[in-house]
């Protein structure tokens, strides 16, 4: 993927590789911690507090085509249990490995007279650019890999109930006594009548019964 925008070596996700030079073979660690950029994660479900720290630890190798780097994030992602809505937090661990390509050299290392000249092999690679890498759109992919779609505050959380919106793990034996819809209506109207009109009702369902038994 070629960026048209100059690296800022500010930028604590762009990274030197000049140390390394183009000797294949030449390794180099580093470590690093940096502020979680924004929209880390999956945006809505669950991601990286922006600001939050991110460590990483990156393997850079030297090959003939660029520079290979392999590594890994941990951070602390923050989300919502997707079944009781509950506050999610979980210690994220995230590998990755991307090859940065010389922009002079083919996919076999080879050093060409015009790089860029196929459009469809550039959008599928990423590339050094004075030597330096950008990290970010490698480090993106691999969070969002590495976290559920579909977070939970346990493994068996019992979610809300459907019809209050409790939540039930903090009450195991909530329940609603199930009602028969066909005496629903009846029970709503004898909630609304007073005692006089209930009196009254009683009275003549009584001299029914009386006539029926004459």
């Amino acid at each position: 993927m070629a960026s048209n925008a100059r690296l800022d070596h500010r930028n604590p996700l762009v990274f030197d590789t000049h140390e390394l030079g183009r000797r294949p073979g030449a390794l180099q660690r580093l470590t690093r911690e940096i502020d979680a950029p924004r929209d880390l994660g999956i945006q809505g479900v669950i991601g990286v507090p922006e600001g939050a720290p991110v460590e990483l630890e990156l393997r850079l190798e030297s090959v003939m085509e660029g520079v290979l780097v392999t590594g890994t994030a941990r951070a602390t992602a923050e989300g919502e249990c997707v079944r009781c809505l509950e506050p999610v937090e979980l210690e994220l661990e995230a590998d990755f490995q991307e090859l940065f390509s010389y922009p002079d050299a083919d996919d076999r290392g080879r050093v060409i007279a015009e790089p860029g000249d196929d459009a469809e092999d550039d959008e599928d690679r990423f590339f050094l650019e004075d030597g330096l890498f950008d990290l970010e759109p490698v480090l993106r992919d691999a969070v969002v890999l590495a976290l559920p779609m579909q977070p939970v505050c346990q493994d068996d959380c019992p979610g809300l109930c459907s019809e209050c919106g409790a939540r039930l793990a903090d009450d195991p034996d909530h329940h609603h006594d199930a009602v028969d819809i066909r005496w629903a209506a009846l029970q709503g109207l004898a909630g609304s009548m007073t005692d006089g009109e209930k009196d009254e009702m009683s009275g003549a369902e009584a001299g029914v019964d009386e006539k029926q038994e004459k």
